[in-house]
């Protein structure tokens, strides 16, 4: 075992270096010292993980076992995160680095809501709903073993009682679309190889959801409706593939740019 201390401003390797370390005002200066202990072998140099203790990051916020609930406050939700998938569909088992995150979950508790104007605003999900939320969005809370999201409900992209992505219910002010098939040739008839297919923009509505809210907390009628074709903004939304490979989105009405007829 080689030890290697480092200490401004002198360094050495097996024994600690000296000099005379500046003084400003009577002032003396003692940086600290940082310590690294390494093993050299046959595959290299491994650093020993008790030196790092400081600088290991969990994802997720561990709650204490002592605590016994977890009360979300005004519009936020707490979801209990659905498993990865630990196999493909072919009953290969996949690495823990090819698990795709899961983007839904179980509600399991909700805040009191919040206030718009002169208007109280409950939580629209209940305990119990299956939700898909944002893949970003919240924060990851280890509590009573399971993994948890802690996320407001604006986060919540719709509410899913299936495990199939078409029939989900968007919330708030969000549209769910059946994203059109990219073309398979050029204008001129040439066929186009999957790498050359431009990402299409264009889809059928096949859900709203009931609309966003105004300065009042009053709810405002969306401008389109389910059946009507739409252009949207190319990088938006939530991308989902639906059990029958077809291709989805779900995303703010805003990022709706026209309606086509």
């Amino acid at each position: 075992m080689a030890t290697v201390q480092f200490s401004a401003p002198g360094m050495a390797a097996g024994r600690r270096a000296t000099a005379a370390v500046p003084s400003f005002l009577g002032l003396r200066l003692s940086p600290p010292t940082l310590r690294l202990s390494s093993s050299v072998g046959a595959c290299g140099v491994g650093f020993d993980r008790r030196s790092f203790r400081g600088l290991l990051v969990k994802a997720a916020t561990v709650v204490a076992p002592k605590y016994t609930t977890v009360k979300p406050l005004g519009d936020r939700v707490l979801v209990k995160i659905k498993s990865s998938e630990d196999k493909t569909s072919g009953g290969i088992l996949l690495p823990t680095t090819a698990q795709s995150k899961p983007q839904g979950g179980e509600v399991v508790a909700i805040g009191e809501g919040r206030t718009i104007g002169k208007n109280k605003i409950e939580i629209t999900v209940k305990t119990g709903s299956q939700v898909v939320y944002s893949k970003y969005a919240g924060t990851e809370l280890e509590f009573d073993e399971t993994n948890h999201l802690l996320l407001k409900e604006d986060d919540i992209v719709g509410v899913l009682d299936t495990d199939d992505i078409k029939d989900l219910k968007p919330l708030g002010e969000r549209v769910l679309i059946k994203v059109a098939e990219a073309e398979e040739k050029t204008a001129g008839g040439l066929l186009l190889t999957e790498a050359a297919k431009e990402k299409p923009s264009i889809g059928t509505v096949v859900a709203v959801g009931p609309g966003p809210l105004d300065e009042e907390g009053n709810r405002k009628p969306m401008d389109i409706s389910p059946g009507s074709t739409v252009m949207y903004s190319k990088y938006a939304g939530s991308e989902f593939k639906s059990t029958d490979g077809s291709d989805y989105i779900a995303l703010r009405v805003s990022d709706v740019m026209a309606v086509l007829s």
